[in-house]
């Protein structure tokens, strides 16, 4: 196994390089840069051209990108064109906001969709595999955006309450952070749940119908140690397929719900940035993002052999 470990951390260098090039080459086909978005806002007494000499963004593509990937191996990894902070000050504190709450819809999503899609397939074409279909089908359809502006006005509109926004770090008040994560964390994973309740129902029903199965239904086996011991463990390889697959749009779909919530995370940072054109920071977080999907993708391929005796890696 060590030796599969080692091929895929190496692809993970070419990887890493074609990303942070593609993500620089198309941030700079955006109309307008940094000095326009500063001069319309801010306004300065500088020329515009000495001002991004001063940047240096008026630099050709190739300078400025190998000019912060030569940072990036040093440790250095930029400082903000619009405010001169550093990139992992900004990031250091927004990033634990994104996580959490990532993690948090992660473990929503886990706890709803595994036992709901059990029971569907276990009761197969009773009242509850059809309130659960109709559940996961809600789910997928309704778009993450809608429920949460619907959660945020409907209760302001009819009882005067709206939820909570004022962020508060887990180490300095871990009640008031709950608070403020849990509803953006339940949208969240609501709208994934669905995909894990119908592929975990189908798997299920494959899985059930297997030989090995018949043999312990016909030994007289409970049917909690036959599901959770035998089948569930086979089935559960191609959830944590789609949830390897569902770790990049988890952490895109933060975007919405920071901006909906009003929360000082990656997203809505991330989006900031990109309507003051400000590459560097936004090259680094998409770098950085690019790490934990993949470092998480090989962790989830390296679980299959857990579930899955059969599976040996060369």
């Amino acid at each position: 196994m060590s030796h599969y470990v080692i091929r895929r951390v190496l692809m993970m260098i070419p990887t890493f390089f074609l990303i942070s090039l593609a993500v620089a080459g198309l941030l700079r086909m955006l109309p307008g840069d940094v000095v326009t978005m500063m001069y319309g806002e801010l306004g300065y007494a500088a020329s515009a051209d000495e001002l991004r000499e001063k940047l240096g963004i008026q630099d050709p593509f190739h300078v400025q990108y190998f000019r912060w990937l030569g940072g990036i191996f040093t440790g250095d990894f930029g400082s903000s064109l619009w405010n001169g902070r550093p990139v992992l000050r900004d990031i250091s504190w927004r990033l634990p906001l994104t996580v959490e709450l990532a993690l948090l819809a992660l473990l929503i999503n886990l706890a709803i969709g595994v036992p709901i899609g059990i029971i569907s397939a276990m009761r197969q074409d009773t009242w509850l595999d059809y309130v659960s279909r109709s559940l996961a089908i809600l789910a997928i359809a309704a778009p993450m955006f809608w429920i949460g502006t619907l959660v945020v006005s409907l209760p302001a509109v009819w009882w005067g309450w709206a939820p909570p926004t004022e962020y508060k770090h887990l180490t300095d008040d871990p009640i008031g952070n709950i608070k403020v994560l849990i509803i953006p964390a339940m949208i969240l994973g609501f709208y994934f749940q669905g995909r894990t309740v119908r592929l975990l129902r189908a798997m299920m029903l494959e899985v059930t119908r297997q030989d090995y199965i018949r043999t312990a239904w016909a030994k007289g086996l409970r049917e909690s140690v036959i599901v959770y011991r035998h089948a569930l463990k086979n089935a559960l390889i191609p959830v944590l397929t789609l949830i390897a697959l569902e770790i990049p749009f988890l952490l895109g779909g933060t975007v919405v719900i920071e901006q909906i919530f009003s929360l000082p995370g990656m997203g809505r940072f991330t989006l900031d940035l990109l309507n003051n054109r400000d590459f560097v920071p936004i090259q680094t977080i998409v770098i950085l993002m690019a790490g934990v999907v993949m470092v998480l993708n090989l962790l989830v391929d390296l679980s299959y052999a857990w579930l899955d005796p059969r599976i040996r890696y060369q």
